[in-house]
């Protein structure tokens, strides 16, 4: 195959409306976290259908602070899948937690819920799902889960008390503007996490959020409060509030942490916000392009759009029958030869060195395991031509003929 185009991966789709927005910001003299980042927490919570919505550095920092206001830390463990980023499970360890990871189901990417339950003791304080390439967890079965467990649970925290059972935290960094059973990616685990970090669909460089159900009894104005002192270093007044005539008096509740959004990054969000939902419909043109070219060659693929369910169309997730991780890595040298950006996702946490000093081994995992040695994430992203995406489905059907003779 001799002829090449540049492909990126997922380079940032940005335009001049967001740049315009980003140069007012910095403009208008506010620059950290001011009234662009309330209007962006605003216009989330409104997107998501959620009462509150907190905007912070990081999807990682939104899933950390949560698990520390819930109050869950050493002596207590939480439930994650062995196919995923660190992120989902580094903030367990972060907050003094044991990390308990659990199998993907056979030719799955996501965690094998029959094996959930059973994994639940009574040390178990919160299960985080992962919404991978955009696609919610079956959340249905997750509570199902919790509830064959329920008497299990014991409290620790007020905030624990009033759910009186596992709490549901999703990593959601990958599922902003999904939907399942008429419900919108936010509104069904208990708490949910986005990313904003620069290769998601919605992007302020780096930055994430954090919104809660609002059919569970939680005080919203409390709740946002805690992640306004948790973010700021527990401090009792935010820059905005100290910049009010002669209110520079404040104080400092408990040792936080540093995690805010600031206004300059939350003006490119508001800006990519207004932009979404034709994002995501190109995402989707895309995602059916490469559905029809590359199926019919036995190619399997994470379903993304089906009865009850749509994903946002993050990641093109595909995986080659018959072939194993040396095959796979050639693959993908391939299609960089002809200039073809393509990634994994994930290579299971039990395979790194972080993961196995804690004790984890990969022969424990084998389906994640079987999941990721032929799995091979092809571009997906808005600045695609049709053109391009044919381009990519020919190079990759080239590359699998030549890896597997």
């Amino acid at each position: 195959m001799t002829n090449s185009r540049n492909i990126p991966f997922s380079p940032p789709d940005i335009t001049d409306a967001e740049i315009e927005e980003v140069i007012k910001a910095m403009k208008s003299g506010w620059i950290t976290t001011g009234p662009r980042t309330k209007k962006f927490e605003k216009k989330i919570a409104e997107y998501v259908g959620a009462n509150k919505a907190v905007c912070l550095n990081s999807a990682t920092a939104a899933m950390e602070l949560t698990l520390r206001i819930l109050g869950i830390g050493p002596g207590d463990e939480v439930i994650t899948t062995a196919y995923t980023y660190t992120a989902s499970a580094s903030v367990i360890d972060h907050v003094g937690a044991k990390i308990v990871l659990v199998d993907t189901a056979p030719d799955s990417f996501e965690m094998d819920y029959e094996k959930l339950a059973d994994a639940i003791t009574e040390k178990t304080k919160a299960i985080i799902p992962v919404d991978i390439a955009g696609k919610m967890c079956d959340y249905d079965t997750i509570y199902e889960a919790i509830e064959s467990r329920r008497g299990l649970f014991k409290a620790n925290s007020e905030l624990q008390e009033l759910f009186n059972r596992v709490i549901v935290m999703a990593d959601a960094a990958h599922a902003f503007g999904a939907e399942r059973h008429g419900f919108k990616c936010g509104q069904v685990a208990d708490f949910t996490c986005f990313s904003f970090h620069a290769v998601k669909n919605i992007t302020t460089a780096e930055g994430g959020a954090v919104v809660w159900r609002s059919d569970i009894g939680l005080d919203d104005e409390w709740l946002y409060k805690q992640f306004m002192l948790y973010s700021l270093h527990g401090q009792s007044k935010d820059a905005l509030a100290k910049n009010q005539k002669g209110a520079w008096e404040y104080d400092i509740i408990y040792p936080a942490y540093k995690c805010n959004m600031t206004d300059i990054l939350a003006g490119f969000g508001l800006m990519q916000l207004s932009r979404y939902e034709g994002l995501m419909e190109r995402r989707k043109g895309i995602i059916k392009m490469y559905d029809r070219a590359l199926l019919p060659i036995g190619v399997k693929s994470l379903q993304h759009y089906g009865d009850g369910f749509a994903s946002s169309g993050h990641l093109y997730l595909a995986r080659i029958p018959g072939i194993d991780e040396e095959l796979r890595n050639e693959l993908i040298i391939k299609m960089a030869e002809v200039g073809v950006a393509c990634n994994v996702h994930y290579k299971p946490l039990p395979m790194f060195t972080a993961y196995k000093n804690l004790g984890f081994d990969i022969n424990d995992y084998q389906n994640a395991f079987n999941a990721y040695k032929n799995e091979i994430t092809l571009p997906l992203h808005t600045l695609l031509s049709d053109e391009d995406v044919e381009y990519v489905c020919g190079s990759f059907k080239w590359a699998i003929d030549e890896v597997s003779e």
